[in-house]
């Protein structure tokens, strides 16, 4: 009798001290002078946290339940570079004991489909180029994190999606150290405007008459659908016109010639309209809702195909006025 009540004491203590340690929660640093512009979370839900590039026309994801946790961040990045941004996140969450089990950069990722196959916190807040973004998603457990980072000049923009409570953000620089530290960086030289705009007429006007006009000064990388930095005069135009008023809704339409397949062209041309509503953005301080973008590929070309003249005149990005009321200033 002794005997067992001995082995029942001995039972108890083992699985008293042989349960698995809690796991440690991490607190993850951000490489630079930082602020959090947006914050969401939810006790419970679900998420679908993809686990490979964007190919053949979906998204593969893994489903996790969990509390959820989404903030954005602002970042002085000491280098324009999206590696380094991802860099020291990965490296610490790999110290902590997650396992990256996927990641990817820009066209290995999906591109445009992959950034708009998943969630991200809206404009302003969360910037993603659609030329430069990286994405990282790990797991330790039953916890996943993951992270999106992109960047415009020296300012990083950071997305980190925390599903579960082992992570934690390390408290954020203030906002004022974040302007400091990018006012610092070099500044990038705009070319002077054209002595006589390239777009016919006033565009204003013309978009108050209802018409659709190509925004012809926009210079893109060759075979990018990066918008090439620097001041456009019909941005700078179009965008005073929209911050005047709120209730005004431009649409830009990207085209391009009819070299190569219809739905590559489509593509090709939407990612250039998308390109242009982040500079109006971000550059030019347009709020996100007043501007959309679409795109038609070769579907309406303004002049023939059969020459290098036409088809450089056909690659191009028009606005027009999808808003129901046009309000006078």
């Amino acid at each position: 009798m002794v005997g067992r009540h001995k082995s029942l004491i001995a039972m108890i203590w083992f699985c008293a001290f042989a349960q698995p340690l809690p796991v440690q929660a991490i607190e993850l640093t951000l490489p630079g002078p930082a602020e959090r512009t947006a914050l969401k979370s939810e006790a419970r839900t679900s998420v679908r946290f993809p686990i490979g590039p964007f190919s053949g026309g979906s998204l593969p994801t893994q489903l996790t339940e969990g509390a959820l946790t989404q903030s954005a961040y602002r970042v002085a990045l000491a280098t324009a570079s999206t590696l380094d941004l991802i860099q020291p996140l990965r490296a610490q969450l790999i110290d902590a004991g997650f396992d990256v089990i996927f990641e990817c950069e820009t066209v290995a990722c999906g591109g445009f489909d992959f950034r708009y196959g998943i969630d991200v916190l809206p404009e302003p807040d969360m910037h993603v180029d659609l030329g430069d973004f990286r994405y990282l998603t790990a797991r330790r457990s039953k916890d996943v994190v993951a992270l999106m980072v992109s960047r415009t000049g020296t300012t990083g923009f950071v997305q980190v999606t925390l599903m579960g409570d082992a992570v934690t953000m390390a408290a954020t620089a203030p906002a004022q150290n974040l302007v400091a530290t990018a006012a610092q960086a070099p500044e990038v030289k705009a070319a002077p405007p054209p002595t006589q705009p390239p777009f016919a007429g006033d565009l204003i006007a013309g978009l108050e008459q209802g018409l659709a006009l190509p925004l012809d000064d926009l210079v893109f990388g060759s075979g990018s659908s990066t918008l090439v930095e620097g001041e456009y005069p019909s941005l700078v135009q179009l965008a005073a016109w929209l911050r005047a008023d709120p209730r005004r809704i431009v649409t830009l339409v990207g085209h391009t010639d009819a070299s190569g397949g219809l739905q590559g062209n489509i593509k090709l041309s939407k990612l250039r309209a998308e390109s242009v509503r982040q500079h109006l953005l971000f550059s030019d301080k347009v709020a996100p809702e007043q501007v959309r973008a679409e795109g038609v590929g070769s579907l309406a070309p303004r002049v023939s195909n059969l020459t290098e003249e036409g088809r450089r005149k056909n690659r191009r990005v028009e606005v027009m006025v999808t808003s129901t009321e046009l309000l006078a200033p």
